[in-house]
């Protein structure tokens, strides 16, 4: 799971550069959409962090405005995406990884533009909280498997996967 945070979905040429990153870096967008958490929900998505120091805020920022959620589809998805977002920390990303996500457009430690899931464990846990309807299993049965074969594409209007348009011969 990947979201685009608030801060970037609040300026659109942000939201735009990282989408392009994503599909630069050759992930496939399974899914996407635009999401707005309420302060409850947003609590529910990070209720790992309850009790530390930014927590509070955390929430707060979240339930700010809208975000996009996708799934994002890898070969080492997790660890890649990771390694574009850059350091949590926005002064270590600036200077340690200024091409990163974080390093070219977070604001703060709260404010760093972007999220990703830390496992896969983690990946299927939240992305069943922001895709209920999304059958992981039947992705992995039917779907990516169409995939492989060159059966699915990208649709960059409606920012997610589609059959293959036939052609007509």
């Amino acid at each position: 799971l990947a979201l685009l945070k608030p801060d970037a979905v609040a300026h659109p040429l942000v939201c735009e550069a990282v989408h392009a990153a994503i599909l630069r870096h050759r992930f496939l967008i399974v899914r996407a959409k635009e999401v707005r958490c309420g302060a409850e929900q947003s609590r529910r998505f990070y209720r790992e962090h309850a009790g530390r120091f930014f927590y509070q805020r955390l929430v707060e920022f979240m339930a700010s405005g809208p975000m996009w959620a996708y799934i994002l589809a890898h070969e080492n998805a997790v660890p890649l995406w990771r390694s574009l977002m850059g350091p949590t920390k926005v002064f270590r990303a600036r200077h340690s990884d200024p091409d990163s996500i974080r390093g070219a457009y977070g604001l703060t430690d709260t404010r760093n533009t972007t999220h990703g899931s830390d496992s896969a464990a983690s990946a299927s846990r939240e992305i069943a909280f922001f895709f209920p309807e999304f059958d992981e299993q039947r992705w992995y049965e039917q779907e990516e498997p169409r995939l492989r074969r060159g059966e699915l594409f990208h649709s960059a209007q409606e920012r997610l996967l589609g059959a293959q348009p036939t052609q007509v011969t």
